[in-house]
């Protein structure tokens, strides 16, 4: 029976195999497989259940379907000392690319250069602002490498993850160590956590949102639904008290009363409280709240993280109740309030748009003049 064998190559590149022999391989072992034009080398990551469901199906056999090419047999001595060897001619071979780059005069900057095991191929990941014409280029670079040249143009992200490196947080990224699937992040992920909003803080060093964010994101929006909403106006024993904001983690709320002052009840206490008041249920399991800002597919730029429209209170402009007998001046409040009255509820044009009001009516014979 053939295993299945997920195997791992540079850039935390993995493709699946199959181990056509009755004991399947060791895990972390180097391995040959088969590849579209020759052979590679590569070390096996997941192999059995595991590699089942990271294929897309279960251990059961059901879901994607094998694949077709084969690891071959496992690496020797002299295969794994070639591929080191590769490793130094790698970057021998993006120097000498970055030149014919420079020569041709073409806007892309290359990332990073893999040899196949077998030198049958070479490949060029290159990132770039505009889309490139490097036909010539290909010609100059298999005339120089007399191989066969696969340039792909990659993202700031998968460049990371390529190059590898230490984050933030003293370890190893994220992307290029174990994350499968680089999937989107955007600003409203770290508004649910109360984040700061500083591009510096919440920034990989790809200079996008960090992949991190995500991790924690399903705990907070689930752990929120338990709350009233902040902003919100509720009744309590007290009387009517805002929320100003909540504490998910020790399970407290602080409330301002309508004269301005601050106290702080548990989530449970709070309960009480509103049950008391005969206030219907605000806290609840999630079906009454609403949902939390949706998440947009696209990524958004630190550049552009203050592009988000914020919400801005605006008073309401007091205008008083018109007089009864519609003379403008029975309000007590002087002159020239009959005319303000009259035109409430009415479109008013410009200063410089001509007259006020609609129809004929002079603006100079309203009351209060």
């Amino acid at each position: 029976m053939a295993h299945l064998v997920e195997v791992a190559f540079k850039g935390n590149r993995k493709e699946f195999f199959l181990w056509d022999y009755p004991d399947p391989p060791p895990l972390h072992a180097a391995v040959i497989v088969d590849v579209e034009r020759g052979e590679d080398l590569g070390y096996v990551h997941s192999l059995g259940d595991l590699a089942q469901k990271r294929n897309g199906g279960c251990s059961h056999g059901c879901g994607n379907s094998l694949p077709e090419r084969k690891a071959l047999r496992l690496a020797s001595e002299r295969d794994r000392g070639q591929s080191k060897d590769l490793d130094r001619l790698n970057e021998e071979a993006r120097r000498k690319a970055m030149e014919r780059v420079r020569a041709n005069n073409l806007g892309m900057k290359l990332s990073d250069a893999e040899w196949q095991w077998d030198r049958k191929k070479l490949t060029l990941y290159f990132t770039a602002d505009k889309r490139v014409d490097f036909r010539n280029l290909v010609r100059d670079l298999a005339s120089l490498f007399r191989t066969r040249i696969e340039l792909k143009q990659i993202g700031v992200r998968d460049e990371a993850k390529r190059l590898d490196g230490i984050g933030r947080c003293g370890r190893q990224y994220c992307s290029a160590s174990w994350l499968p699937e680089l999937r989107p992040v955007n600003l409203g992920v770290a508004k649910d956590q109360r984040l700061s909003l500083n591009p510096s803080q919440i920034s990989g060093a790809c200079g996008r949102l960090m992949c991190c964010l995500r991790y924690e994101h399903e705990f907070y929006v689930q752990s929120r639904k338990r709350f009233p909403k902040e902003g919100k106006i509720v009744a309590t024993k007290l009387g009517e008290e805002k929320v100003v904001s909540v504490d998910i983690f020790r399970e407290r709320i602080v409330l301002r009363g309508v004269e301005g002052d601050m106290r702080t009840v548990s989530l449970a206490d709070y309960k009480q409280e509103t049950e008391q008041a005969g206030a219907p249920a605000l806290v609840t399991n999630g079906e009454e709240e609403e949902a939390p800002e949706a998440i947009r597919p696209e990524e958004i730029s630190p550049e552009l993280m203050y592009t988000a429209e914020h919400p801005v209170f605006v008073p309401r402009a007091n205008v008083s109740a018109p007089a009864p007998n519609g003379n403008g001046n029975g309000n007590g409040h002087g002159p020239g309030n009959g005319r303000d009255h009259e035109s409430s509820g009415r479109r008013r044009r410009g200063r410089r748009g001509g007259r006020r009001g609609r129809g004929g009516e002079d603006p100079n014979s309203s009351g209060g003049q």
